[in-house]
């Protein structure tokens, strides 16, 4: 047919062969209409799917970036809160620790004061049993110092004498 067309053209006239394109033209159409309905409308479809997939799966992962960044936001604020807490905590302990601290000492001071009380009390008590003792022995001394004065009569240098050897005598009984 080819052929008919060259050799037709080359003797002069241009003879076409309707016959043949339309013939090629049925068949084409045929063709096209069998590869829609058989390739292009499952290929279609499949890239539909495809496409709806890919759709899917964009959506998700801007919902997973979303919530990851709403979840990096509260973790953030409950770190900040963490932190805040755990500075009132120890600003707590260290108002405690001062408290006790001032308590402690003001309990030692006062339990010093009552201990120098206490002993000061016992140094009186101490010093008036001494004195107690001193006037009992001076009483002592005196009654034997008048008893030996009256049992004799003494000159001026034989009293003074008296009186030393009862003091030595006194000095040596304590």
């Amino acid at each position: 047919m080819l052929n008919n067309l060259v050799l037709g053209a080359a003797e002069g006239g241009a003879h076409i062969n309707t016959g043949d394109i339309l013939f090629q033209l049925v068949v084409f159409i045929i063709l096209l209409a069998v590869l829609r309905k058989v390739a292009w409308g499952p290929l279609m479809g499949i890239m539909k799917q495809r496409e709806d997939h890919i759709s899917n799966e964009i959506n998700s992962a801007e919902e997973s970036r979303k919530e990851a960044k709403k979840l990096l936001e509260e973790q953030r604020s409950l770190l900040k809160e963490a932190r805040s807490e755990a500075q009132n905590l120890i600003e707590n302990a260290k108002k405690q620790g001062e408290l006790q601290r001032e308590e402690i000492v003001v309990a030692a001071r006062n339990e010093a004061e009552r201990v120098k009380e206490a002993a000061k009390q016992e140094i009186e008590q101490q010093k008036e049993k001494a004195v107690a003792a001193i006037r009992e022995q001076v009483a002592q001394l005196s009654v034997l110092i008048a008893s030996k004065v009256i049992e004799k009569e003494l000159t001026q240098a034989d009293q003074d004498q008296l009186i030393s050897d009862y003091i030595k005598e006194a000095g040596e009984r304590r």
